[in-house]
């Protein structure tokens, strides 16, 4: 990878008593990150007992996030990677955003985001994602089914080449089973399917049962699942890559990613934390800056 060099990857360390500064430190030292970029690390890396969710750790976690925005926005940073933090510890002490990915969106000024996760064959953009489950079918619409897919069909064009094939998943078992089992395929998620054919940017189809289309996908069938809720992703990402899972915020005016997993306090300070997942983020991040066409978040080899 030939990096600019002017380029300069941020890392917060998330909530210090969690597993962020141990995996930060063992991702730095790995030898497996891409060369060529400058990586800076902001946020409390010590100081607070490991396993301890406190006050005074969310305090320091969302303090490195204000001080972060504020490099991305003065284009002192061009990406950062957010170590894990404790939405419930946030919450707390004030935070008012659902999460990190929510944070930066607001912070950039930005309306026209998203949550999108990789790892290994598998790449899934969330139509819904930190809401209840009870409230996922009345936001459910065509407009931000259409919004999220054509965001989802962007990113997959940096890290793919040639058109991202794209399978959008029903909502209801068996993608409704032609309105037997429910009707949002029908009314809802095939004509958002519709439109996005129409607009192009990249190849979709379904709706598709959700008890098959993560299987395809990891076969090599599509670069990428567009899912109606948050879990309905999430379950098949971890399963498939839990170790070197990427979050990816779609939608901002820098790169953002962060490692899929939490804070992990039962396992903090014990050495048993992996790094992995942090690395794929880093790499990634850089991947993603360099308008990265070498092989597929989704894993598949590069299509002539």
């Amino acid at each position: 990878m030939h990096a600019d060099p002017q380029f300069v990857i941020g890392m917060t360390a998330g909530d210090p008593a969690g597993i962020g500064p141990e995996v930060i430190r063992a991702a730095l030292g790995s030898g497996g990150l891409p060369s060529g970029f400058r990586y800076e690390v902001i946020g409390e890396m010590s100081g607070h007992a490991a396993g301890d969710s406190t006050a005074a750790g969310a305090r320091a976690a969302a303090g490195a996030l204000e001080a972060a925005a504020d490099r991305l926005l003065r284009g002192e940073w061009q990406a950062v990677v957010t170590g894990p933090v404790s939405k419930k510890a946030l919450h707390a002490v004030g935070y008012e955003f659902p999460g990190q990915t929510e944070f930066f969106a607001a912070r950039a000024g930005v309306d026209n985001f998203a949550m999108c996760l990789t790892g290994g064959g598998l790449t899934v953009g969330l139509v819904t994602a930190h809401v209840p489950m009870r409230d996922v079918p009345g936001l459910l619409c065509r407009s931000e089914i259409v919004r999220v897919g054509t965001l989802l069909a962007g990113f997959l064009a940096r890290v793919v080449r040639g058109t991202p094939r794209i399978a959008v998943a029903g909502f209801n078992p068996h993608a409704g089973e032609g309105g037997d089992l429910g009707g949002e395929e029908i009314a809802i998620i095939g004509p958002a399917v519709a439109a996005l054919q129409e607009a192009g940017a990249a190849e979709f189809s379904g709706p598709w049962p959700p008890d098959t289309v993560f299987r395809r996908a990891v076969a090599g069938e599509f670069d990428g699942v567009l899912c109606m809720y948050h879990d309905q992703g999430l379950i098949p990402l971890k399963l498939h890559a839990f170790d070197e899972g990427v979050n990816v915020t779609l939608g901002l005016p820098f790169v953002r990613t962060s490692p899929d997993h939490g804070t992990a306090f039962e396992i903090a300070g014990k050495g048993i934390a992996r790094p992995g997942s942090m690395i794929a983020a880093i790499r990634l991040a850089a991947r993603m800056l360099e308008g990265g066409k070498s092989k597929g978040a989704g894993g598949r080899e590069p299509r002539p």
